[in-house]
């Protein structure tokens, strides 16, 4: 098995799960024991400043929390650029990753841009592999610009544009397709 870390999970058209309808997820880790990663694209109407007050400074003002997926809701995770990668608790790719669960000053001072998710996503033994062979999941390779988008909501349909051909049509079509 090839592992899917730093890789992007997109929502096929036949996933109809209201967890991840229309979902992009960046895959944190994947390995024989299963896979977690975050919904990146799906900001929440709640500013960091309050829910997580003291995450503000490194997620910047104003910025939302964003629903990391259906895992432990209450869980605060952290995606992060750091100016030095020694200092990210898991990195995914380059120099990005998850902040790690303990963080001091000297952690937090070396964040270059940050996104804070409520939650996340998790598979177990052998689920995601089921899921990509049935086609609920397609793959293609994260870039940083896609973590940190202007425009999470509008990402679905840039990525799967991105990935061309056929994934083109699919980009467009409309959230509830009977009313086409």
């Amino acid at each position: 098995m090839e592992s899917l870390r730093g890789q992007l999970l997109i929502a096929g058209g036949g996933l109809w799960d209201p967890n991840f309808r229309r979902t992009v997820v960046l895959v944190g880790e994947h390995d024989d024991e299963g896979a977690v990663g975050v919904v990146i694209n799906r900001p929440s109407p709640v500013p960091v400043a309050e829910a997580v007050p003291p995450l503000e400074a490194i997620a910047g003002p104003g910025q939302p929390i964003f629903v990391g997926g259906p895992v432990q809701p209450q869980a605060v995770v952290v995606l992060a650029e750091f100016d030095d990668t020694e200092r990210a608790g898991r990195l995914v790719m380059g120099s990005i990753g998850f902040l790690p669960e303990r963080t001091d000053g000297e952690t937090a001072a070396g964040i270059l841009r940050a996104r804070v998710f409520a939650g996340y996503a998790g598979w177990g033994p052998g689920q995601l592999e089921h899921e990509l062979e049935e086609g609920s999941w397609i793959v293609e390779p994260a870039l940083p610009e896609d973590l940190f988008s202007a425009e999470p909501e509008a990402l679905w349909s840039a990525v799967l544009r991105r990935k061309g051909g056929e994934f083109t049509t699919l980009a467009l079509m409309p959230l509830d397709p009977s009313l086409n």
